[in-house]
């Protein structure tokens, strides 16, 4: 017999979930939903990045225990940095600060978790800047490249929430006419964020409807306008050069868009990544990073080495699908978070 027939039981909906209540008790005061509260940002950073961290602690783990710091370990600890995708600068990096301080001297693993946090810390401060929306461009126009799979039209919805919620105007821009998913999927995230979007048709020319959504953005006094791209593979010209058409396009009404270029990087895909920063550099002049998926590898490290590589601004990082789960990137709880350490 299902719970919903068996006497003195009553099933309903709540909350998406079904719950089943028993009347045969005494008729008890009813008590609110436990609402689960919600992890601190450095705490859910943490977490999301527990493959990156573990993959890196569990080999210093296995490197140090009972051994004092000789040449050896130091390289098997470069090994494992580079292994993380960390960078041979990086690794290199921590490995000469350890010997300048420890060589020959018995050191524990959260010692070497220590130095790495403040060596990758180090490397990340200068390119730890806020994204900043600038009120003498209006509207602001940001462009979102990247290729596919990457998350970019997911960032674009993330980053309209949060700019709306700021109280500023914002609108969106369906440029990835190749996929139909992509452009449904941007309109529901512009239905999340109470925000207008410009959409067409697919397979209609995104260079022509950049040019449609700045000129009504203009017209509507917006203040951010945010363009969503196809997902181009960075090896292929044609695509590419579409790529170079919008930004040319942009610059018949305003000679100054777009005024921010986001890359979004997919954490996932390690090494490949420094390719992409480098060809999209080239193609659309690219002003800032935004990484997604750091909660689904164990290389999160590439981040270390984009930013001691190119230097580029790392404006946004995502370790989950929630809406507040892309935040503004701060270098000292990343490296923390990588390194495995706590608060």
């Amino acid at each position: 017999m299902s719970d919903d027939k068996k006497p003195g039981l009553i099933g309903r909906w709540f909350g998406g979930k079904r719950e089943t209540t028993d009347t045969r008790e005494s008729q008890a005061e009813p008590t609110a939903p436990v609402v689960a509260e919600r992890q601190p940002w450095f705490h859910r950073l943490r977490n999301g990045m527990s493959r990156s961290s573990q993959a890196i602690g569990g080999g210093i783990v296995s490197i140090f225990t009972k051994r004092k710091l000789d040449s050896e370990t130091l390289e098997e600890l470069e090994d494992v940095l580079i292994q993380a995708d960390l960078g041979v600068n990086v690794a290199s990096a921590i490995a000469d600060r350890l010997s300048a301080e420890r060589y020959g001297k018995d050191i524990t693993d959260d010692e070497v978790k220590t130095i790495l946090a403040a060596e990758v810390e180090k490397v990340l401060a200068p390119v730890a800047i806020p994204f900043e929306l600038k009120i003498d461009k209006a509207p602001q126009v940001v462009l979102v490249v990247g290729v596919n799979g990457s998350g970019k039209t997911t960032t674009i919805g993330k980053l309209a929430s949060k700019f709306s919620a700021e109280g500023k105007k914002v609108m969106l821009a369906a440029g990835d006419t190749f996929r139909a998913a992509a452009i449904d999927q941007l309109k529901v995230w512009a239905g999340r964020a109470h925000v207008p979007i410009v959409a067409r048709e697919v397979g209609a020319d995104s260079a022509g409807l950049a040019f449609d959504a700045l000129t009504r953005a203009k017209a509507e006094g917006i203040d951010v306008l945010m363009i969503d791209t196809a997902g181009r593979l960075q090896n292929k010209a044609e695509l590419m050069a579409e790529l170079e058409k919008v930004v040319r396009v942009l610059r018949k009404i305003d000679p100054t868009a777009p005024h921010d270029v986001l890359l979004v990087l997919d954490a996932t895909t390690g090494q490949n990544a420094v390719s992409q920063v480098e060809a999209f550099g080239r193609t659309a002049g690219v002003t800032g990073l935004v990484m997604t998926k750091l909660d689904g590898t164990a290389r999160g490290g590439i981040l270390v080495a984009i930013a001691e590589k190119f230097g580029l601004p790392v404006h946004f990082i995502g370790v989950g699908e929630g809406i507040d789960d892309l935040e503004p990137f701060a270098a000292a709880d990343f490296a923390r978070a990588i390194a495995g350490l706590g608060d």
